[in-house]
C-alpha cells in the first residue's frame, strides 16, 4: 500500500494532537486543579492516529478509560474535552462525566467506558444498526488485552460474526491489564488469534508504527464495508505512563520503560517523515506549535468555563 505525502503528514498531526494535550493534562492534573482520575495513552498514538485516519465523520468509535486519543484522532473539539476533565459546565458531557466517560456523537465518538470490555457490547448495537439501516458506515471499539477475556468479548465477537455486522475490534496490547502481566492473564501469543475461533479475521501488527496500523485500518474498513463481517486488529504497543496518574509501576521490570521509550511512535515517525524528505524541522515545528496552541486555548476555555450549578443534578433524570 503507497501511502501520500499528505497522508503521512495528517498521521503524524494526529499524533502530535494527541502527544501534546495530555502532555499538557498530566501537567495540570499534577497542579491539582483536575478532579477525577486520569489514564493517560502516551506511548499508543499511532494506534488511534493510524486507526481513525481511515474513518469518516458518520463512523463511530467507542473507546476505553485510556481513550483521549483516539476521541482527538477522531476529530473531536478539545475545548469541550478539556472543560470537562476540570468538571466544567462547557465540558462535552456537562461536567458529569470526567476523563473516563467523554463523548462527542457529532464526531462519531459515542463515548468511553470504564467499565473493562463493556464498550464492545454497546458497539455491537451499534453496529446492527449500522447494517439494519443499511449504511456502509462502520464501528471500531478500542480495548486493552485485559478486556479480551471477558465476556463481553467472546459475546460480541461471536454476534458479530454471526450477524456479519460492521465491527473493527481494535485492540492495544500495552503488557499490563491494569498492573498484571500479559502473560500471567493471556495463556496465547497473540491475542488476535481468538478471532479463527468466530470465523474472521485476526491480525497482530506493530502498534507503533503509525503506518503499519494505518494500513491494517485499511484493510479492516474495507471489509467491513463491504459486509464481511468483523475485523480484529491487534496493536503491540507501549502505554508511558502507569495505569493511572499518580501510579508507582513498581510491577514494571527496571529498565522497561526505556526500552519502550526509543521505541516511541512520534520519535520513530519523525525521524522516517525528515529522511523522507516529506517533512523538515521548520514545518515539524510549525505543526507542533499548532498543537500547543490550541491545546492551550482549550486548557484557557476550561478554566474560564462556569462550574455547573447546583440544579445540573436533577437535568436528565427520568425515573
Amino acid at each position: 500500500m503507497t501511502i501520500n505525502k499528505d497522508t503521512k503528514i495528517d498521521l503524524y498531526t494526529r499524533m502530535i494532537r494527541q502527544r501534546t494535550f495530555e502532555d499538557e493534562t498530566t501537567k495540570i492534573f499534577a497542579g491539582g486543579e483536575m478532579p477525577g482520575f486520569l489514564h493517560l495513552s502516551q506511548g499508543e498514538d499511532a494506534v488511534a492516529a493510524g486507526t481513525c485516519a481511515n474513518l469518516i465523520k458518520e463512523d463511530v468509535i467507542f473507546t476505553t478509560h485510556r481513550g483521549h486519543g483516539g476521541i482527538i484522532a477522531k476529530g473531536a473539539d478539545m475545548k469541550p474535552m478539556m472543560a470537562e476533565l476540570f468538571g466544567r459546565i462547557a465540558g462535552c458531557c456537562r461536567g458529569r462525566a470526567g476523563s473516563m466517560h467523554f463523548a462527542d456523537v457529532s464526531n462519531g465518538c459515542m463515548g468511553s467506558n470504564g467499565v473493562v470490555g463493556e464498550g464492545m457490547r454497546i458497539a455491537l448495537g451499534t453496529a446492527f444498526a449500522q447494517k439494519y439501516n443499511k449504511t456502509e458506515n462502520v464501528t471500531v471499539v478500542f480495548f486493552g488485552e485485559g478486556a479480551s477475556g471477558t465476556g463481553a468479548f467472546h459475546e460480541s465477537f461471536n454476534m458479530a460474526a454471526t450477524l456479519k455486522l460492521p465491527l473493527i475490534f481494535l485492540c492495544s496490547i500495552n503488557l499490563y491489564a491494569q498492573m498484571t502481566p500479559k502473560v500471567d492473564h493471556i495463556a496465547i501469543e497473540n491475542v488476535a488469534d481468538r478471532a479463527a475461533g468466530y470465523g474472521a479475521p485476526g491480525v497482530t501488527i506493530d502498534g507503533n508504527d503509525v503506518e503499519k496500523v494505518y494500513e491494517e485500518a485499511s484493510k479492516a474498513v474495507k471489509h467491513c464495508r463491504a459486509g464481511k463481517g468483523p475485523y480484529m486488529v491487534e496493536c503491540k504497543t507501549y502505554r508511558h505512563h502507569g495505569h493511572f496518574e499518580g501510579d508507582p509501576c513498581n510491577y514494571r521490570p527496571e529498565g522497561e520503560l526505556e526500552q519502550w521509550l526509543k521505541k516511541d511512535p512520534i520519535v520513530l515517525y519523525e525521524k522516517k517523515l525528515k529522511n523522507e524528505g516529506v517533512l523538515d524541522d521548520k514545518q515539524i515545528n510549525k505543526i507542533k506549535e499548532a498543537a500547543k496552541k490550541e491545546v492551550d486555548e482549550a486548557a484557557a476555555f476550561a478554566r474560564q468555563s462556569p462550574q455547573p450549578d447546583i440544579e445540573e443534578l436533577y437535568r436528565d433524570i427520568y425515573a
